[in-house]
Parts: structure tokens; C-alpha cells; sequence
């Protein structure tokens, strides 16, 4: 069975200052994307399935898809405010500020994805060997109802030097299985010590703690359970017109229930980000390191 990779490239990018979805680091100009098509398809991924907003859907196709139609199979669907809401709700999705989040992203994917598949972000790197990984887990989990997994990477190694982040702290058993996901929120290195915010005082985090950087491996069965939980999630924020539908939270409320078991994946990767602009000139001399020494070539 093919598997997909799902880009999530719907975001406003707030604090980055653009659209850095489109920003090209690489030294030929490559986007973020870019790096991320090119592992997956050497890894084996089949279909590149692109979440946008419509509102750049041809700056999109003139900088991105026209690159990839003749070496993978690519889909591109747009993450509208109404898509998936019912109409008696029509008025609150219309009055929302920006996207419903990364689990409503995914739901828009619905039609495009038949199969296995894997999610990420679009702006963030994620590394080869991130993608060749799951690629073999999605093959080994294919048709197990309920079976997932998740990317792990080490929590010193996603900081910002330019201000806080937010990450998902995963909780795991012995056997590397994912037990729960805490949302760690302002979290930044001071001196030999990490900590993070979430409760207003500055509390430790274990530099080595996975964390979850949004590279996701899901059976489509994940599909109709979104689409029914979206919905009460309209209904319960209906008057919050920037609540989010985080794909962490929905994974956490699935395991609670007994609907779903995420084996934790550890990879050698580097992730990198560009959550502030001052982060850009470290992707940008890191992207031209890596074709430097050969891992990547200097134009693809």
C-alpha cells in the first residue's frame, strides 16, 4: 500500500514575520519544504498531499508544486475556515483570526489520503534520517487500527537562542510507547538549565525529554475519528475565536480512550526552525554545511 506525507503549510507564521513556508534558506534557494520532499521521497513516500490557505495557493504552485508533479504524485488542498464546520456554525468560523489548528488540517486531508501516512510541519527541518524511519514504520503498521507513532526528538537539541518555544513533552513507558503529551509552554535554556513557563513560574525540564515536533505516522483510520471530534470542538469554543484543534491533544484524548497506542520513534536527525527571524541566518549556513559535506546536493 502507498504511503503519503501530508505538509501542513497553512500557518500564518506570526512571530517569524512571513510567510516562511516560501522563504527560501537553501543555498540554491530551497524552502524548508523542499528539504522535506526531497527526503521523503527518497525514503519511499508515494503522494505529497499540501495543506495551504488559498489565499497564496499561486505564489504556492509557481515556488513549490511545479518542482515536485513530475517526481511525485502531488495533491494540494486548502484549509479553509468553513471546511469541515457545520453550517449552523458558519458565522464562527467566519469570525476566527487564523486556522483551526493542526488537527484540522489533517482533517481536510481526508479525501487525498487512502492509506497510511505521515504529518509534518512545513517550516520545520526535519532531516533524512527522520524520514527514512518512518517510512518503515508506516509500511510495518499498515491496516493496524488504532496503531501510530511519532518522531522523537531530544528537547535541548529544538531551543531557540531568540526567545521562548512552546513543545510537546512526551511522557513514555519502558517500552518507548507514548503515555501522554504535556504542552510545555515559554520554554528557554538559562545557563545549564532548562525550564519552562506553563504555570506562570519558571519550572525544570530534562534536556534529553522527547519531544513531539509535529512529525507524525497515523493508519487513515485516525480520519473518522477527527471528523466527529472536530465537531464537538466547534461546539465547546464557539465563543473563542483563537482556540486551536492541536493533532497532540487529539492523540492524547485517542490514547486515553483506548483508541490508539503511539510508539515513540528516537532518530540521529538534527531538527531545525526558524521560529524567530534571528533564527535564519543558523538554517541558512547549516542547509549550505550539510551540501557542503555532500548530504544534500547544492540544487535539487
Amino acid at each position: 500500500m502507498d504511503i503519503s506525507l501530508v505538509i501542513l503549510a497553512a500557518g500564518m507564521g506570526s512571530r517569524y514575520g512571513g510567510l516562511k513556508q516560501l522563504d527560501g534558506l537553501g543555498p540554491d534557494g530551497q524552502t524548508i519544504m523542499d528539504y522535506s520532499v526531497h527526503d521523503a521521497i527518497q525514503a519511499g513516500f508515494d503522494r505529497v498531499v499540501f495543506v495551504i490557505r488559498s489565499d497564496f495557493h499561486l505564489e504556492f504552485k509557481e515556488k513549490v508544486l511545479s518542482k515536485y508533479e513530475e517526481k511525485i504524485k502531488c495533491l494540494t488542498v486548502f484549509q479553509d475556515m468553513i471546511s469541515f464546520v457545520p453550517e449552523a456554525y458558519s458565522q464562527v468560523a467566519l469570525a476566527r483570526e487564523k486556522p483551526w489548528g493542526t488537527g484540522h488540517a489533517i482533517l481536510v486531508a481526508k479525501d487525498c489520503v487512502p492509506g497510511p501516512f505521515a504529518a509534518i510541519n512545513a517550516d520545520d527541518f526535519y532531516g533524512k534520517d527522520a524520514f527514512i524511519r518512518m517510512a518503515k514504520e508506516l509500511k510495518a503498521s499498515q491496516n493496524k487500527k488504532g496503531a501510530y507513532s511519532m518522531i522523537g526528538y531530544r528537547l535541548k537539541n529544538t531551543l531557540s537562542d531568540h526567545g521562548s518555544v512552546n513543545r510537546g513533552i512526551c511522557v513514555t513507558n519502558d517500552k518507548g510507547e507514548l503515555q501522554h503529551i504535556f504542552e510545555g509552554l515559554k520554554i528557554e535554556n538559562k545557563g545549564s538549565q532548562i525550564f519552562h513557563h506553563t504555570n506562570g513560574q519558571p519550572e525544570p525540564l530534562d534536556e534529553n525529554a522527547y519531544v513531539s515536533m509535529n512529525f507524525w505516522g497515523f493508519n487513515s483510520d485516525i480520519f473518522d475519528f477527527l471528523e466527529k471530534d472536530f465537531l464537538g470542538h466547534v461546539e465547546e469554543t464557539k465563543n473563542d475565536p483563537k482556540s486551536e484543534y492541536f493533532i497532540p491533544f487529539v492523540v492524547n484524548d485517542m490514547m486515553g480512550i483506548g483508541l490508539a497506542s503511539v510508539k515513540v520513534i528516537p532518530t540521529s536527525a538534527s531538527w531545525q526552525g526558524v521560529t524567530y527571524q534571528e533564527d535564519r541566518p543558523v538554517v541558512v549556513q547549516s542547509l549550505s554545511m550539510m551540501s557542503e559535506e555532500g548530504i544534500y546536493p547544492h540544487s535539487f
